[in-house]
């Protein structure tokens, strides 16, 4: 894999991509001067304690392709933006910092870039290079672009999708 890091800055002193350690380590969030946190995953972390001083959001899935992070993207992108306004650093992670927060900041620099899913994921990629984004996911970051950023219930495309993913939900046994 070759340099694999806890950290990684996707915009030096801003924003940061990490996994569960980075999320968890005091030391890592005081070094790098972090003010929010983006968690795109299920498991606690101490920043989500009032008492941490830091601004706390949590997109709460699982990283399998058929998990409906599209629906999460313009509320994450969001978050980061907003905190990047504000004169935050941010640091959003997942587990390993490999597939659903690359994916968010992937999403936000598609956003503010207006560029496609393609450069963007190899925007991310050329800082942190063990990314690896689930099958899934990368079809989403395709979708969000397609449907302007703005997937809703009431979003044709993303209905369309998720009538279809319902569907083979459904056939594997599994409701969401």
């Amino acid at each position: 894999m070759g340099n694999w890091k806890n950290i990684s800055a996707i915009i030096p002193n801003r924003l940061y991509l990490g996994n569960l350690i980075s999320a968890r380590s005091t030391r890592s969030l005081t070094e790098h001067r972090i003010t929010h946190v983006l968690s795109v995953c299920t498991d606690p972390i101490p920043a989500e304690l009032p008492e941490s001083g830091i601004r706390h959001k949590r997109i709460a899935i699982e990283d399998v392709d058929y998990e409906d992070l599209l629906i999460h993207l313009p509320c994450a992108v969001n978050f980061i933006q907003t905190s990047l306004q504000d004169g935050g650093v941010i640091l959003v992670h997942c587990d390993h910092g490999v597939s659903r927060s690359a994916v968010v900041i992937a999403a936000y620099l598609m956003f503010t870039e207006h560029i496609s899913s393609v450069k963007a994921l190899e925007m991310v990629r050329r800082v942190r290079e063990q990314i690896w984004v689930n099958a899934g996911f990368q079809e989403q970051l395709v979708l969000y672009e397609l449907c302007r950023y703005a997937p809703s219930p009431s979003e044709g495309i993303y209905v369309k999708w998720r009538t279809v993913l319902d569907r083979r939900l459904a056939s594997m046994g599994l409701t969401r």
